[in-house]
């Protein structure tokens, strides 16, 4: 999903970034209001992240011309103002939510996700078969969510990405390669290690048992499979 970051702070905007394409999102970043138009414009995002006061063209102006383009975009504002005013002249122009700086990472990405979800559930209603199952994982796409035994398991866009990749392959090995061309980007610069850490934290969430995992099955010197 490609998002916005308009932020004049170049620590903060780093900070949201690194935080962002984490979660498996595509960030294109601006440093000031008439900068983030531009990209708008440019590049269509599907989700924007606003910080309010910002150098040429601030947070409130961005908003509003952004949605004379587009009612649905989700639009969330970032800012160290905290007055409740604030937040209502956010929410009034259209905003999906309105996160207060200082910011803790937990809390940013929560919000991003609950966003994220009313944004794929704007779509429409998911279709029955939408969903999928894994092992005995049931996978919701539109809701950023899984479920086992009545329990709600949160996922990133990524391991959604890579669930649904394993998924669709069921019973073939997919490469290392596959796997950060399809879950990362063919931008992406490798790393063993990061892949690995991030099927270790998934295989946490998804598999019933991690140590010998049903889902997200290692084929050693290659890559990962779901037999399915």
């Amino acid at each position: 999903m490609k998002t916005l970051i308009a932020e004049d702070d170049f620590n903060i905007r780093l900070g949201l970034r690194d935080l962002l394409e984490g979660e498996g999102y595509d960030c294109i970043e601006a440093a000031d209001g008439e900068q983030a138009w531009a990209l708008y414009l440019e590049q269509r995002p599907q989700l924007a992240l606003l910080d309010i006061m910002m150098p040429k063209l601030d947070g409130y102006s961005l908003c509003r011309r952004i949605r004379q383009q587009d009612q649905q975009l989700p639009v969330i504002f970032i800012s160290a103002k905290s007055e409740e005013i604030d937040q209502v002249v956010g929410l009034e122009l259209g905003a999906d939510d309105y996160i207060k700086k200082p910011f803790g990472s937990r809390e940013v990405i929560a919000r991003i996700r609950a966003v994220t979800r009313r944004c794929l559930e704007r779509a429409g209603p998911p279709a029955d078969d939408d969903s999928f199952r894994m092992a005995d994982l049931q996978v919701f796409p539109a809701q950023l969510r899984a479920e086992r035994d009545g329990g709600r398991i949160d996922l990133s866009l990524r391991d959604l990405r890579i669930l649904q990749l394993l998924y669709r392959n069921r019973g073939r090995v997919l490469s290392r390669d596959q796997l950060f061309d399809e879950c990362w980007g063919r931008h992406y610069l490798p790393s063993s290690r990061t892949l690995d850490q991030h099927i270790s934290k998934l295989r946490k969430a998804v598999e019933r048992d991690a140590r010998n995992p049903a889902i997200i099955v290692t084929v050693h010197g290659i890559g990962y499979r779901f037999d399915g």
